[in-house]
């Protein structure tokens, strides 16, 4: 079979997937049903990727992001939405730019395999500029393109206060504002929603201020990540997670090289890590809320802890980011048995949750890919790459300079199997990085 016919394969299978999965509820209605009794019907499952088979490329963008104004604009980030019907990245020029993922007349996602390659694959469905240079943004945890008031995301900048974005319309909603002792204005370096959607954490230097959603302006708690002997989390609070199985806790990353564990009621400090080589830029929870991966600027590991035993370090993962100072993003895919991270190298590197090793890796851009995220059900994933080259830009030869793989966005389709059954090893019922459903799931193999 020929790469192109192995091509219309895979697209003809995602499509029937699409139709499969456009028959879900809205998350907030999952959500609903999760807390009281679980439906009758057979619940969704995240399709059982095959990482041996390299993906193939089915949206890329990278014109976009270039203007004669600023031709070495570069991406910062990408991260899917909550509901899976679009994407927003991020790049160096203060701009926000989501993306629809469009559908054709069936239902199924457009193919654009056969447009120009020297072209985007669609136009940006929305553009939103902030006023400085982005620290940090994250989704409304119960995003629904089907219900507008939902569809919001939060941003933080420098010098500027906490941003609620309107994803439907672009518009600025509300902003969150922190204060300094001098009474000005004072910028989040980290931002995340808790589990409940209710509230704003904000990570500050050796702080966390807390905003009620529905409460926009001034009014905030706020509570010191040092305890008064100077023992806590001192430093920058540069990344927030909360666990996912709604144990209460949540982890926050220090430049400080530290990460720390708390409680989310009262912000107790329970204890804090120790061992990341350079700043603390991502922390992320597996999807049973077991296991805390964390990763550093400059540093070419990610670090596994089990957060019920933190004394040593359960494995490493390495990625290529010794000389760069960008905040590489990783993400764990819907199931939770795998990660995937890019790197200096311009490849993404997936690794085995249960185990730590290495599984596969493909080639995503020609310079530093820093965001990579998972679609939260379809077996997609999207990469972002770019990063800051000094000196003056000669007009006439831009081209020359930078490539349609660089400073780039692209969408990747991978190879899947829905046979459960297959996919399942007699090993693959461990512990490390799997959700309570995979468990379930075991028990009744």
């Amino acid at each position: 079979m020929g790469e192109q016919e192995e091509e219309e394969a895979a697209s003809e299978q995602q499509q029937q997937l699409i139709r499969e999965s456009a028959e879900l509820e809205t998350p907030t209605e999952v959500v609903e049903e999760t807390a009281a009794d679980k439906p009758s019907e057979e619940p969704y499952r995240w399709p059982v990727i095959q990482y041996d088979v390299p993906p193939y490329r089915t949206y890329h963008f990278f014109k976009q992001f270039r203007t004669p104004s600023n031709p070495n604009n570069f991406l910062k980030g990408v991260k899917w939405s909550p509901d899976g019907s679009c994407f927003l990245a991020c790049s160096d020029d203060n701009t926000f730019s989501l993306y629809n993922l469009p559908y054709d007349e069936s239902g199924g996602l457009a193919d654009f395999s056969s447009s120009d390659a020297d072209t985007d694959s669609y136009a940006a469905s929305l553009f939103m500029s902030d006023g400085e240079s982005v620290y940090d943004y994250c989704w409304y945890p119960y995003m629904s393109s089907s219900s507008p008031e939902t569809c919001v995301f939060a941003s933080t900048t420098r010098d500027h206060p906490i941003h609620l974005w309107d994803a439907s319309t672009g518009e600025l909603r509300c902003t969150y504002r922190a204060y300094d002792a001098m009474d000005e204005i004072t910028a989040a370096f980290s931002i995340a929603f808790n589990p409940a959607g209710t509230k704003i954490f904000a990570g500050y230097n050796k702080s966390i201020r807390i905003f009620d959603i529905h409460r926009p302006g001034r009014d905030f708690t706020q509570h010191s990540t040092l305890r008064g002997n100077k023992e806590g989390q001192s430093g920058i609070i540069s990344s927030i997670a909360f666990c996912p199985s709604h144990s209460g806790l949540l982890a926050t990353g220090s430049y400080s090289q530290t990460t720390a564990i708390h409680r989310e009621d009262n912000m107790e400090l329970l204890y804090v890590l120790h061992g990341q080589e350079g700043g603390v830029t991502h922390v992320q929870f597996s999807k049973d809320g077991n296991y805390l991966y964390t990763g550093g600027r400059k540093d070419p590991y990610i670090l596994c802890w089990d957060i019920r035993k933190t004394v040593d370090i359960v494995y490493k993962m390495y990625r290529s980011s010794e000389t760069t100072n960008q905040r590489i993003y990783f993400d764990i895919e819907p199931q939770g048995q795998h990660l995937g991270s890019g790197g200096q190298d311009g490849s993404v590197h997936i690794y085995n949750l249960q185990t730590g090793q290495w599984v596969a890796s493909f080639r995503a851009a020609s310079d530093t890919v820093n965001g990579f995220s998972f679609h939260p059900f379809l077996p997609m994933a999207a990469s972002s790459s770019g990063h800051r080259r000094f000196g003056v830009l000669d007009d006439s030869n831009d081209d020359v300079l930078l490539t349609g793989d660089e400073n780039c966005v692209s969408v990747w389709s991978f190879s899947y199997s829905t046979s459960f059954e297959n996919a399942v090893s007699p090993n693959s019922c461990g512990s490390n990085g799997k959700s309570e459903l995979d468990e379930d799931l075991c028990q009744e193999l």
